[in-house]
């Protein structure tokens, strides 16, 4: 029986993760966690071709430890000052505190938080806490769920801990941040779900934007994504955002692509 146990375990975790794979958006998290005692990790690759060629690279440990606590371990490397290096790292949490479920759809909603350090200097009032600036961030996010349709919502306040020695001559001081995003994913095959080795295949639409509030600068992007997930289990998620408005100069991450590769384990945590 206890082989049994740890053979199911988990499965149900799997089906579970591919039931709501239309909710693993590529831009934004949804207010869903990953499954109970499990281990992920992911490599990012984002980066603009125009007017430089610039990349950055985002290992990433995900910890599931219970149904409604993930904890998310960063690292950041990039090309952005010149040679390929380490810039900084970051620490992200989520905690879901409400769960409505239905048949075949549900809402959660949930408080995240991240802290981030890196070393480059500054080139924006923006602030991207996954690689450019150092400071916290905090927030919530609303997930609705409808058969194979997910939408989410996602509010957040970003501070930035910019030192003067890092601020380049003549470029904007960072302060704060008013972020919003609005999420949605469509599952499209299976069409009938029989087990979970069966291949997903996802489509996303994400709108992305922030605000200074200091003085109204703002801008909104678009990001359009694709995603497949195979066995339950591996990832691979391909996007590009673009901005549709706005007139914060100097963005990173305006006009981005963004490849990813995720990989799970179930049942790894005690």
């Amino acid at each position: 029986m206890r082989f049994l146990k740890f053979l199911l375990v988990p499965i149900a975790f799997a089906v579970g993760t591919t039931a709501q794979a239309q909710e693993l958006y590529v831009f934004s998290e949804p207010a869903s966690n990953m499954p109970a005692k499990s281990v992920g990790f992911r490599l990012t690759n984002e980066g603009r071709v125009s007017p430089d060629f610039n990349i950055r690279t985002t290992p990433e440990l995900m910890f599931g430890f219970n149904k409604n606590l993930m904890v998310h371990a960063q690292g950041f490397l990039s090309n952005m000052d010149g040679s390929f290096k380490a810039e900084g790292g970051s620490l992200y949490a989520k905690y879901r505190f409400l769960s409505i479920d239905e048949m075949k759809r549900h809402f959660r909603a949930a408080a995240f938080g991240r802290v981030s350090m890196s070393n480059r200097p500054t080139y924006s009032e923006d602030i991207n806490l996954e690689g450019d600036n150092s400071g916290i961030q905090g927030g919530f996010v609303f997930t609705q769920l409808l058969h194979k349709l997910a939408l989410s919502a996602t509010v957040s306040y970003s501070k930035a801990f910019e030192r003067d020695s890092k601020q380049l001559l003549g470029m904007p001081q960072p302060n704060h941040m008013l972020g919003y995003s609005l999420s949605s994913g469509y599952l499209v095959l299976p069409f009938v779900y029989k087990n979970y080795n069966q291949p997903n295949f996802n489509l996303y639409f994400e709108v992305l934007g922030k605000t200074n509030p200091e003085n109204g600068r703002s801008y909104v992007d678009l990001a359009p994504a694709v995603q497949m997930i195979i066995n339950s289990r591996t990832r691979i998620d391909l996007g590009y955002r673009f901005q549709a408005a706005g007139n914060i100069a100097n963005r990173y991450n305006k006009n981005m692509y963004m490849i990813r590769a995720e990989f799970n384990f179930y049942n790894v945590l005690k």
